[in-house]
This record gives C-alpha cells, sequence and structure tokens, in this order.
C-alpha cells in the first residue's frame, strides 16, 4: 500500500546571495521551483526571486483585493445613506460655483 499526501507544501528554499555568481545555474533554480527563492545574507533574508508569471500573477491578485476593498467601502458608503444621485451634486457645484 503506497501512501500518497495530497497538498503537502513543499519546503522554501533559501539560498545564500554568493550562490548568484553563477547566474546561469541560479536562473535554472527560479524557473524550476515551485515556490519563490529567498536569498540570503549573513544569515538574513535579503530578498525574493520568483518567475515572473508567478509575480504576475501576485499582481492580479493584489489588485483584485484593491478593488474588492473599494466595492465594499462603497457599498458600505451606500448603506449607510452617503449616496447622492449625480445630478443632485451637479446641481449643487452649479449653485455653489454660479455656473
Amino acid at each position: 500500500m503506497s501512501l500518497k499526501l495530497i497538498g503537502v507544501a513543499t519546503m522554501p528554499k533559501c539560498v545564500p546571495i554568493k550562490d548568484m555568481r553563477d547566474t546561469a545555474s541560479f536562473a535554472r533554480m527560479v524557473e524550476t521551483s515551485p515556490e519563490p527563492i529567498t536569498v540570503t545574507k549573513n544569515g538574513y533574508d535579503l530578498f525574493v526571486a520568483l518567475r515572473s508569471d508567478e509575480y504576475d500573477k501576485l499582481c492580479r491578485e493584489r489588485a483584485k483585493a484593491q478593488f474588492m476593498e473599494r466595492m465594499l467601502i462603497a457599498e458600505k458608503e451606500r448603506s449607510e445613506g452617503f449616496l447622492v444621485a449625480s445630478d443632485e451634486s451637479v446641481a449643487k457645484l452649479r449653485r455653489q460655483h454660479g455656473l
């Protein structure tokens, strides 16, 4: 009987900054790693390297989260009665500025 592990997270890969000297090897490591690579200096995290498609995915997810946050704020404002019809708002601005 074989045991199959599903959804097991891989250990994050950490490499010292000196390993970047061999750029081809480092690039291959980043391209083939399922997880981002943490680059360290003197035992401390310095930066993280990841494939560009993973970076694009993170950017899209962040943009979606920001959009949803703004939508929730707008929905809250609407439910609390802060909604003003555009024609009323324009009329108020015209009155204020004598237009």
